[in-house]
């Protein structure tokens, strides 16, 4: 027993000189590491890379590719007196084209429009009808429009609805060029079944189309009677023809050089 109660003081005494030794030693303080120093190598960042390094290691093996260059649209032209650039929407004014006038002979075509639209029309655009009436289709009208102010710088505008007769449409039409009143003219055209009323009615714009047109000189001498007799006599006919079913005969103008169209032959 009283040796058991001297081993327990001497144990106790060797285990707290033990641990001060440890604490207070100058050499193990030394060695280990201060927390700030722990700090300091944690808030301390990484040296960055260099773009070229990166690239190398992130590309794969080979010539490096790259992207096809950009294209881009070419410059819109230059406007010009004769095509002006648009104006902005909220400049526009709101106008009733059925009943409004705006604009009628506040200023002339700029000399270049002007240029386009009184061109001479070749004879070879010029076609016959059978009874005599020489005419330019109306396709070739839009054309000489597009080409003088440019597609969307003119347009038809309804000033009233159909009117249907027996046999007849009529509609009027306006002609409005660069957002003014040009002309405006009575369009009309026959039908033969009630089916046909449509295609009549769109057949009303062509013939408006093209008596606002002779207002502002295109084709105008197609409405000339001395120009009418020196065409047919350099470049029309008259033909005897015989109808292929009923045999009756009769004459028909044909432009020269053209053959008689079914159901008629010469004769």
């Amino acid at each position: 027993m009283a040796s058991r109660s001297l081993a327990r003081p001497l144990l106790r005494a060797a285990k707290c000189t033990h641990a001060a030794r440890f604490s207070t030693s100058p050499s193990l303080l030394a060695a280990s590491p201060s927390p700030a120093r722990y700090v300091s190598q944690a808030a301390k960042p990484a040296p960055a890379r260099s773009t070229a390094a990166a690239k190398a290691s992130t590309s794969p093996a080979g010539p490096t590719s790259t992207a096809p260059p950009t294209q881009t649209a070419p410059p819109a032209p230059a406007p010009t007196a004769a095509h002006p650039p648009p104006p902005p929407p909220s400049s526009i004014p709101t106008i009733d084209w059925s009943t409004s006038y705006h604009g009628l002979s506040t200023a002339a075509f700029p000399p270049e429009v002007a240029a386009h639209l009184t061109t001479p029309i070749s004879p070879a655009d010029i076609e016959v009808k059978p009874d005599g009436i020489i005419y330019l289709p109306e396709i070739k009208y839009r054309r000489i429009l597009n080409a003088a102010l440019g597609p969307a710088g003119w347009g038809l505008v309804p000033r009233g609805p159909p009117v249907v007769a027996d046999r007849t449409v009529t509609r009027e039409y306006a002609l409005v060029a660069q957002g003014r009143f040009i002309a405006q003219a009575q369009g009309e055209n026959q039908f033969f079944a009630a089916e046909a009323l449509p295609a009549a009615v769109e057949g009303c714009k062509s013939n408006a189309l093209m008596r606002c047109c002779k207002d502002i000189g295109v084709a105008s001498e197609l409405w000339d009677p001395v120009f009418i007799r020196a065409f047919q006599k350099q470049h029309a006919e008259q033909v005897w023809v015989e109808h292929v079913v009923t045999k009756k005969k009769k004459q028909l103008w044909v432009k020269k050089g053209l053959s008689v169209g079914y159901p008629y032959k010469k004769t």
